[in-house]
């Protein structure tokens, strides 16, 4: 059974940098993404990335978030940059043994593994 961990998250001033980090028991394959959940929010698709090194961001995080992988490690990660309160969530790391589309990888039905959740809080 595939798991996954997360390490990273905590609390920053707003402007200031995060790294999360994910690491997955098996080979990377398929899509493996971040999501996030505010208090009273749905959870909602941060970045993803395909195995073939395709990612995909939400709107609100382009140009700010950067997700890469490290196959050596089966390890992602999800670089947070200028970071704004609205940032302020519990961040998941999940993974779909599907390629998924632009159309699709933010769409919660297509992971059937998730990691437990790391904190991310940014004061103004």
């Amino acid at each position: 059974q595939v798991q996954l961990v997360v390490s990273g998250g905590g609390s920053v001033q707003a402007g200031a940098s995060l790294t999360l980090s994910c690491a997955n028991s098996e080979r990377l394959t398929g899509t493996m993404a971040w999501f996030r959940q505010a208090p009273g929010n749905e959870r909602q698709g941060v970045a993803a990335i395909l195995a073939s090194g395709t990612t995909y961001y939400a709107d609100s995080v382009k140009g700010r978030f950067t997700i890469s992988q490290d196959k050596s490690k089966n390890t992602v990660y999800l670089l947070m940059n200028a970071l704004k309160p609205e940032d302020t969530a519990t961040y998941y790391c999940a993974y779909s043994t599907s390629f998924l589309y632009p159309t699709s990888w933010n769409d919660l039905i297509w992971y059937k593994t998730w990691a437990q959740g790391t904190q991310v809080t940014v004061s103004s």
